[in-house]
């Protein structure tokens, strides 16, 4: 995925985050689904912003940025702040 992909995808997730609460919200979904959801939503976010962290530390150290590869999300949760 290229930069304007990823950040296109990362819209896509918001939007769908911001679609759940207002499910939630309005009594269309119960609250254990919109958990479920929103905790995998948050990890593939995770791994975009990663992604696309990977992507801009590439370019800007000369490097080709097409090069960065999407960590697992295990990988991506593990990180210390």
């Amino acid at each position: 995925m290229d930069q304007e992909q990823i950040l296109s995808r990362i819209t896509a997730m918001v939007a769908d985050e911001r679609r759940l609460r207002d499910s939630v919200a309005a009594g269309e979904i119960d609250s254990s689904a919109e958990h479920a959801r929103l905790a995998e939503l948050e990890r593939e976010l995770d791994q975009c912003w990663d992604l696309l962290r990977q992507r801009r530390a590439k370019s800007e150290f000369g490097e080709n940025p097409d090069e960065a590869q999407p960590r697992s999300s295990s990988q991506v949760e593990g990180y210390l702040g």
